[in-house]
């Protein structure tokens, strides 16, 4: 079972979603049509940014929370710009 899979099962319990994945992910997931996916162009295994890289970091869990506070249609697909 993959992220999106289990993404749709969390999101049919209640429990709002957002997946944050590397870009080379994004042609996998966006199929899967998970309720909300945010793609960063971190490399795999560091989709939040660079260890020790603490504003970064907090920049993507921020651009998450704001997509699931604003997205208003499933699926949504947001990218961050930038590295």
């Amino acid at each position: 079972m993959s992220v999106g899979h289990i993404a749709r099962i969390f999101e049919a319990a209640g429990l709002p979603t957002v997946i944050v994945a590397a870009l080379p992910f994004r042609g996998r997931l966006e199929p899967m049509a998970p309720p909300r996916l945010l793609v960063t162009a971190h490399p795999m295994g560091r989709v939040f940014g660079a260890p020790g890289d603490s504003h970064r970091q907090r920049r993507v869990v921020e651009a998450a929370l704001g997509l699931l506070e604003e997205a208003r249609r499933n699926p949504t697909v947001r990218e961050m710009a930038g590295s």
